[in-house]
């Protein structure tokens, strides 16, 4: 086999479809966007779901039932190569790894990952930790404290229960 053997897989190449090559062509005229319109302009896009001022399916549908997402907790990720920019000793926290661009945006915690190889031995604080990433830092003679998750504010306190009148006899 040469180089001049080698051409792709069949299906893999499609011809390009020519447009405004005259009626008999099959993409004259309109040039398949049919007829006037918003979509017949150029530069037109219309968003996904919308029905042209109508309200729209996934607002008309009844939103029922429990979804665990909102509920759960979510952390930033920071792979344990990443800490290597940190001094040999060093204690490394949310404040440090959000100052050095590691952990950005909001979240419940973060979660030291075992991605990568660790060089330094570091105090490594975070709300958690995966096995692999504790494995590591401890062979390197560092330590991992865990961090207490913040936990959310009540909405409201309890309403105080309000003494019922007796009725008039």
């Amino acid at each position: 086999m040469r180089l001049h053997d080698l051409k792709p897989r069949p299906g893999a190449r499609h011809r390009r479809k020519r447009l405004g090559q005259g009626e008999s062509s099959g993409h004259g005229k309109t040039s398949g966007r049919g007829g006037k319109g918003q979509t017949a302009r150029s530069g037109s896009s219309i968003r996904i779901g919308f029905e042209g001022g109508q309200m729209p399916l996934i607002r008309r549908i009844p939103k029922r039932g429990f979804n665990n997402v909102r509920h759960g907790t979510h952390y930033l990720a920071v792979n344990l190569g990443a800490l290597n920019e940190f001094a040999d000793g060093a204690r490394v926290d949310e404040a440090a790894l959000r100052s050095a661009g590691l952990a950005n945006g909001r979240a419940d915690g973060i979660k030291i990952l075992g991605d990568g190889d660790l060089t330094r031995k570091l105090t490594v604080s975070a709300h958690a930790f995966s096995a692999s990433a504790r494995a590591k830092i401890e062979a390197k003679g560092g330590s991992c404290e865990v961090v207490a998750p913040k936990m959310p504010k009540p909405a409201k306190p309890e309403a105080k229960p309000v003494a019922k009148v007796p009725a008039k006899p």
